[in-house]
């Protein structure tokens, strides 16, 4: 993991150290949008996959604002969107720090059913862990918790494969959706810059949701 996770954070420290040389890519073609936020086999989907409204969101597990939004907004969302079989919400890691992909490698490990219920007591817990001395050791309690063996831990944590994706998929968010801060979301393959609260959520998904 270190090998990986050090180029990556190369890169990010690069683009910070020098914003006039690192240029924030341009917002993609509709057609390019389109192909990197079209629903794969190998993401997490929140609702019915046949929703008429798709939201693809990016975070990291240890963002505060991430939480915020996973802990205060969306349930309300799901409530009136996501249940009801009128959107669907994808989730995609962006990991900034290395707890952070820890996290979701571990995340990704649990059975599919079980996935988001492990996300969401990441987020619930995220000051125990992620602010911990030792996040692993405290992340592990947590998965224990979930049910997942000490061996399956470990076992996911050294899984590179699974690693590079996480890595992989974040490095195309970043270069080629535009994605430079989290959470980042995108509504039927357009970006929403906006604040992430129910209200102003609730108001884009009825602008965009087919009418009956």
């Amino acid at each position: 993991m270190r090998e990986i996770w050090f180029a990556l954070t190369a890169l990010m420290v690069l683009a910070g150290a020098a914003p006039s040389q690192a240029q924030r890519p341009a917002a993609p073609s509709p057609e390019t949008a389109a192909t990197l936020l079209a629903v794969t086999a190998e993401d997490r989907v929140l609702g019915k996959t046949d929703a008429p409204v798709t939201i693809v969101e990016y975070a990291s597990l240890t963002c505060p604002h991430c939480r915020h939004f996973e802990t205060d907004v969306l349930p309300k969302l799901k409530e009136k969107w996501i249940d009801s079989g009128k959107a669907k919400l994808v989730y995609r890691d962006f990991p900034l720090d290395a707890p952070g992909l820890q996290a979701a490698m571990v995340a990704r490990c649990a059975p599919p059913e079980r996935y988001f219920a492990f996300i969401d007591t990441f987020f619930q817990d995220q000051e125990k862990w992620a602010l911990s001395k030792d996040p692993k050791a405290s992340l592990e309690r947590l998965a224990q918790l979930g049910g997942m063996s000490k061996k399956t831990f470990e076992a996911c944590l050294a899984d590179k494969a699974a690693e590079n994706k996480i890595v992989e998929s974040r490095l195309v968010a970043a270069n080629q959706l535009g994605v430079d801060s989290t959470p980042s979301f995108f509504v039927n393959n357009t970006k929403y810059s906006g604040a992430p609260t129910f209200e102003a959520f609730d108001q884009l998904l009825a602008s965009v949701a087919p009418k009956s």
